[in-house]
């Protein structure tokens, strides 16, 4: 072996071992990336913070109450926007196999800023104000109240379910993320709600 050779074997030995003397500095200042899977949590509990008793037969005028819950893994602070929308039977509904949103549009729409790994909750209170259409066996609406606020859902209607018996209605939650690059809001696939049975009395 020529003495070019056994330089160049040098410094290749040498620049080899300056990189493993610095790894632990560089460990403390280079970031890298997070493991595990970027993702966002909601959720929905009853009034005593459990997942068991939620409403189902519905009172006109009578109060509920629910707690809406959301939780940030996705490796930054994320501003989020979730859409309050009310449904019945034959209304479109969020779809999890095609990863679509419904077509309806929000009565009512939350934001929370949520930090990573953090965890945010909001306690609400609802209420119908609906009438029977004994003739043609249907529920005609004319507002929801949510934490206080009046909305119009005087458009929905339902009729009656001869296969549970019922009027079912359908309140739900979906959740959506704010885009940088488009200034604006998208469906982030998460969506969680209540099936009610709007009763007589």
């Amino acid at each position: 072996m020529k003495f070019q050779d056994y330089r160049t074997l040098f410094i290749a030995a040498s620049l080899a071992f300056a990189l493993l003397a610095a790894y632990p500095a560089l460990s403390i200042v280079a970031t890298f990336p997070k493991s595990g899977e970027k993702f966002s949590e909601l959720w929905l509990l009853d009034s005593n913070h459990l997942a068991e008793n939620y409403p189902f037969n519905v009172r006109i005028g009578e109060q509920y109450s629910v707690y809406l819950g959301l939780g940030n893994h996705m490796g930054d602070s994320m501003y989020y926007a979730i859409y309050v929308k009310f449904r019945n039977q034959t209304q479109s509904a969020p779809n999890s196999f095609n990863r679509t949103s419904s077509s309806l549009p929000s009565l009512f729409n939350i934001t929370a800023f949520v930090a990573d790994e953090g965890v945010w909750e909001l306690p609400l209170i609802f209420s119908f104000d609906y009438d029977y259409n004994e003739n043609l066996s249907k529920v005609e609406f004319q507002k929801m109240t949510l934490n206080d606020v009046d909305l119009d859902i005087s458009s929905c209607t339902i009729t009656w379910n001869s296969k549970t018996n019922s009027f079912l209605g359908n309140l739900f939650f979906e959740l959506w993320i704010y885009n940088a690059t488009t200034s604006s809001f998208r469906y982030h696939e998460r969506s969680v709600g209540l099936r009610l049975n709007m009763t007589s009395s």
